[in-house]
């Protein structure tokens, strides 16, 4: 199976990667463990299904990747409307270099999975949920924080958090059906009309 100290990573990259690319429903224990360089029976050794390597595999990806990403966007030595821009923004610029290496947009790797099976597999949809909702706080806490400041009307920032993220995820799966990135452009002027910034500034 390779080498056993990384066999469970490439699993769980392999998985994320197939399952992203694809579809949950189409990819393979085979399919995986073909791309991982890994044997069958190995898999069995660290996971007793497909649903719970994906749910490894999407844990894992947050923790590599998505947490340091975020945390470092939403930094607190960031102005509270930078950090949303900056994270749109980003947003935009990860799907153009999936694009140029995959030749289609592939959008958010939970959202797709939890759209597609999460109701029928509830260890996914509970992963997806959670995950999700990590996303959620630190579009809330950049929204309280410029309410704090007064760049942002007042309101219910939780509400308005999820309405935004609603909206980029939304955007995001625009992207990929069509396969262009027009839909992510102007992320970052939209949010800030959502939110009420633009509206706050003309009144000053």
């Amino acid at each position: 199976m390779g080498r056993t100290s990384d066999a469970k990573e490439r699993l769980l990259k392999a998985a994320l990667d197939l399952i992203w690319e694809r579809s949950y429903g189409v990819v393979t224990i085979d399919n995986i463990c073909e791309k991982a360089g890994v044997k069958k029976g190995s898999f069995y050794y660290f996971f007793d299904s497909k649903s719970t390597l994906a749910v490894a595999a999407l844990e894992e990806d947050w923790q590599q990747s998505g947490k340091t990403k975020l945390d470092n966007l939403f930094s607190a030595s960031n102005p509270p409307l930078e950090r949303i821009r900056a994270a749109l923004q980003s947003v935009y610029d990860s799907q153009v270099e999936i694009q140029k290496e995959h030749g289609q947009i592939l959008g958010c790797p939970c959202f797709s999975l939890g759209s597609e099976v999460s109701t029928q597999d509830e260890a996914i949809a509970t992963k997806v949920k959670e995950l999700l909702q990590r996303q959620v706080r630190y579009y809330e806490s950049a929204i309280r924080d410029a309410q704090a400041e007064g760049t942002l009307p007042p309101g219910d920032a939780a509400l308005k958090a999820k309405s935004l993220f609603a909206f980029i995820e939304g955007s995001l799966t625009q992207a990929r059906i069509h396969n262009d990135l027009d839909f992510l452009r102007t992320l970052p002027d939209t949010a800030m009309d959502m939110l009420g910034a633009k509206r706050l500034e003309s009144t000053h």
